[in-house]
This record gives C-alpha cells, structure tokens and sequence, in this order.
C-alpha cells in the first residue's frame, strides 16, 4: 500500500464515520464505495474491511450516546436477535449473488433510505404515535441539551422485527451495518425519535458486524492491510459524529445525510449496470 492511498483511505474513513456516526449508521455504507469506486478493492473484501470498520464505529462513539441516555437497551436486545438472525442467512448466501446485483440492491437501499429520512416524522409525532402503547416495558426517555424531557413508546414490534432480519442479511451481504436500514425502519415503523433510533441502532450494528466480519476472516476475503487506515479512520470520525448526533438538531441530521446518500447513489447505480464509475 502507498502512503497517498493510506491517506486517502484514513482521511475518506474518518469522514464516512463522521457522517455514519451522525445518524448512528457508522461508516459502512460510505466504506464500501470508497474502497471499490476510489482503490478498486474488489467488492467482496470492500464489504469484509467495511464490516470491521463497523465494529470500531459502534465500540468507539457508543460511550457517548450511552452517557446522553440515547439507546433503549431493552428494545436493542429484543431486535438484535432477529437481526443476528438475518445476519447469519447473509453469511450464507455470499459469493451467490453477482457483484452488479450487489452494487443494484446497495443503490436502492441508498435511495430508499433517503426518502425514509428526509420524509421522516416529526419528533413531536415520534414520541406521541400510538395512543395506547402495546409494549409499555420498552418504553423510555431522553434528555435534551436544554433539558427537556422526551418520553416515548414502542409501537408495532413485529414488524420492527420482521425489517431487523432483512436488515441483518443485507449488512452480510453488503457491509454495511445495517444502520442505514435500522433507523429508517426504528423511525418510521417503530415511531421512535430519531436520536433514539440512531444511538439504539449503534449498539446493535457492532454486534450484527462481528459475525459477519469473523466469517470473512475465516473465510480468507479480510484484507488486513487495507483494514488499518480504514479502522483508525473509522475510530476517529465516530467518536466526532457521536458529539454531532448529541449536539445536532434532527432536521439538520436528516437533510445532511439525505444529500449524502443520494450523492453516492449515483455511482453505485452505474456499476451495478456496468459503468464502472469511480468518484
């Protein structure tokens, strides 16, 4: 490896983590065309090297959504089984989809994940959906910078499950943390804040990675080297996009990465057609 590409991937990883960690996505879904549209890293070992930047990214920026009181840790339990769950079907069916497949379902994922954002309720309809809560045991509370108290309930949990084991499959499949799909689904399906759903989806999405991570380990596809830059990068850019997601206002977040989303959407429809675009 160069010392430019270490560069470019250290600098490149530290971004896509700051942006992931915002919204509590980490940095997988910004991981993978990094190392395939900018180092042409084959996509296999691009989604093996995102998945462990995925487990740095939950372990480093948890410490401070966990002390801002943001993740329902009884709600990440309940949903990590199904997701772990799917996770495993994802480990299994890698190698049996085609690459331009792959980069097809990433593009609409990106896509779908932004209209899910940038249409997102408002934090007033997240916390008040459901008049009467069928799961009062998961219900929570968080605190604002200002003080305010925000309580909520948890609302229509299976199918909460149900998006988690989709979720998991296409973290193994694709890299991606499966944060991008977690929040949406948390936010719109669940009808929780979106703080809440960002830092519950962090905890969860590094439980869901190592899995995963460890079959393409054994599975030989885990470039190490290339894993360096984009780990320290990872490790950096969380812990700052940990403060933005606890000091940043929603609508800001979602607009943001909205934009982010649909920038990468672009080059990622072209491969999946055989462009073969770079950034």
């Amino acid at each position: 490896m160069t010392a430019a590409l270490f560069v470019v991937l250290f600098g490149g990883s530290l971004i896509a983590a700051a942006l992931g960690g915002a919204l509590g996505m980490a940095g997988g879904i910004f991981v993978v065309p990094l190392l395939t549209l900018v180092a042409g890293v084959p996509f296999p070992t691009a989604v093996a090297v995102s998945l462990v930047s995925v487990i740095a990214c939950s372990c480093a920026s948890a410490p401070s959504f966990l002390a801002a009181g943001l993740p329902n840790l009884r709600l990440a339990i309940v949903l990590e089984v199904a997701t772990t769950l799917g996770a495993l079907v994802g480990v299994l069916m890698v190698g049996a989809v085609p690459d331009g497949v792959l980069y097809g379902i990433f593009a609409l994922i990106l896509l779908v994940s932004a209209v899910q954002i940038i249409s997102g309720r408002s934090e007033r309809d997240a916390r008040h959906a459901g008049s009467s809560p069928r799961y009062p045991s998961l219900a929570g509370e968080f605190t604002e910078r200002d003080g305010t108290t925000v309580s909520y309930v948890v609302s229509r949990l299976p199918l909460g499950s149900a998006l988690m084991f989709g979720a998991g499959t296409l973290s193994a499949l694709l890299g991606i943390g499966s944060g991008v799909l977690k929040i949406p689904a948390m936010d719109a399906a669940m009808r929780l804040p979106i703080k809440v759903s960002s830092g519950t989806a962090n905890l969860m999405i590094g439980v869901t990675a190592c899995g995963a991570a460890a079959a393409y380990l054994l599975s030989g596809a885990l470039d190490l080297v290339l894993s360096a830059p984009v780990v320290l990068g990872s490790l950096a850019g969380s812990i700052l996009g940990a403060k933005i997601l606890v000091r940043a206002s929603a609508s800001s977040l979602r607009v943001v990465f909205t934009i982010v989303l649909l920038a990468l959407a672009v080059p990622m429809s072209a491969n999946a057609f055989g462009l073969n675009w770079g950034i």
